[in-house]
């Protein structure tokens, strides 16, 4: 999971990527960057670190032109503490390409082969998406004709890499001296939003970006979301084309994208992520109720911020009273996206105080949006008790996270998720709940699709079942290793 946006504009672009990386900013911490375009001439900068740390006023200067992209980066592939696995890549032919990318690819292995033996390319890191820019400006390259370059070039030479990666891939990118394209795999998993502004003269200004509250922040029109499998180019002038460029594309959005990645104020494939967590938590209170005594439940409470409208729909439902217990220190960043687990433990308390008068001699149900390794709910349940609570259920708007996600969420490992493995009453001794109580798969599907036409979800980390069909138990396996070594 990271954060990316494009923009075509009429204008400088540097303060308008800034200001949309740091409304993504919870979609990434470890890094950021951002890259322009003042005519066929590149200016990039990027660093570790959060938005506000990472980009100086030297840096702001130096980002000139009316085209550019930017990136904060929540690291899947690549070591978080290397500054060279930061986004933007470049790579100098055809013409100069820079590239964003938010998402996974899960044949790394077999690219990394036929980048070196086939394509005869060299990539200097360890990221997926360097990978992916090789392969992007291999085809391309493979396309141009004469010296100018057409949108129909550069939409045969993404058909081509459809048939090459796999995995998920939202993909923001420049060339030199052309404009800006940008795709989305052919099951759309990861999102990507295309806005437009008219200026006074009355020309199109364009934006892409991975969540809708970026457009609406900027005072563009939300046009549509980026379909699965389509290109979209924009010229330096501001005229936009688009065309499918994959055979059998089919949206199967990621579903922890509206379990607790993207911001509520956000729309992501025609869904408001707020009304879907609201729609959980009416399901959840209905779950909630066919495994315990409701009369036994003095309060209900969140984990603030993302299973707060979850925890408000379950205290209504119920009819029982909500209370915020937990005081949040807004200045620690997400838990679950920091690079290790030490750093995850030690944070919890520090971005959590429970208040010791709404816990004192309380039942209390706790409302969390998800349970993944478990290192934070365990601090939670035992702050709840040092601060007086009675009795302590820990309910979770998601269903047990049993398996891998593979698709651009640091979930790798089996063994760090505290559900593989093992029945509910167990996962309630580990965090030492009284009670433990899960939304239903079921559920899920049917609170984030309710009233869009949408089928299926990508809901591989609760069920196992890979959406792309190439994820094998040997690849797992794989991926296992390589993460622990």
């Amino acid at each position: 999971m990271c954060g990316i946006v494009g923009i075509v504009s009429t204008e400088p672009v540097n303060q308008q990527i800034y200001d949309s990386l740091l409304l993504l900013q919870h979609r990434g911490q470890d890094s950021t960057g951002i890259a322009t375009a003042d005519g066929p001439v590149f200016h990039m900068a990027k660093a570790r670190g959060q938005v506000r740390e990472a980009f100086r006023t030297r840096d702001m200067r130096s980002l000139l032109g009316n085209l550019g992209l930017g990136h904060v980066r929540y690291t899947t592939k690549g070591a978080a503490e290397r500054e060279e696995e930061a986004q933007p890549f470049y790579v100098n032919a055809p013409y100069g390409i820079i590239l964003v990318h938010n998402g996974n690819l899960t044949n790394t292995r077999e690219l990394s082969g036929d980048l070196f033996s086939i394509d005869r390319r060299h990539v200097n890191s360890t990221s997926d998406t360097e990978m992916l820019l090789n392969v992007l400006a291999t085809e391309l390259q493979g396309q141009i004709k004469g010296l100018e370059l057409d949108p129909d070039q550069v939409f045969r030479a993404v058909e081509l890499v459809h048939e090459r990666v796999e995995g998920s891939y939202a993909v923001i990118a420049m060339i030199a001296g052309y404009g800006l394209l940008a795709f989305r795999d052919p099951f759309g998993i990861r999102p990507l939003i295309l806005g437009r502004r008219a200026t006074e003269a009355g020309k199109d200004e364009w934006i892409v970006a991975s969540e809708s509250l970026v457009l609406e922040n900027g005072d563009y029109e939300v046009v549509r979301d980026v379909e699965p499998g389509e290109a979209i180019f924009i010229s330096l002038d501001g005229e936009m084309v688009s065309r499918q460029c994959a055979p059998n594309p089919r949206l199967v959005p990621c579903s922890f994208e509206y379990v607790y990645l993207a911001r509520p104020d956000s729309i992501m494939n025609g869904i408001s992520v707020y009304e879907a967590r609201l729609r959980m938590g009416n399901r959840l209170a209905t779950t909630i109720e066919t495994h315990m005594d409701k009369g036994d439940i003095d309060v209900v409470m969140p984990i603030p911020d993302s299973s707060r409208p979850a925890a408000m729909q379950v205290a209504q439902k119920l009819g029982i009273e909500y209370r915020e217990g937990f005081y949040k220190n807004r200045y620690v960043g997400r838990t679950f996206i920091m690079p290790g687990q030490a750093q995850r433990r030690r944070s919890v308390r520090q971005k959590l105080n429970a208040m010791g008068m709404e816990f004192k001699g309380k039942n209390v149900l706790i409302v969390d949006d998800s349970i993944v390794r478990g290192t934070t709910s365990k601090e939670i349940v035992e702050m709840a008790r040092a601060a007086g609570a009675n009795e302590v259920t820990f309910t979770s708007a998601a269903p047990p996270v049993r398996y891998p996600h593979v698709y651009g969420i640091n979930m790798p490992s089996r063994q760090e998720l505290i559900a593989h493995g093992r029945r509910i009453p167990e996962i309630a001794r580990e965090l030492d709940a009284d009670h433990m109580i899960y939304q239903e798969v079921a559920d899920l599907q049917a609170a984030i699709t309710q009233g869009t036409s949408i089928e299926q979800l990508d809901m591989s980390c609760f069920t196992g079942d890979y959406v792309t069909g190439t994820v094998t138990e040997e690849y797992l396996e794989w991926v296992e290793q390589t993460q622990l070594s």
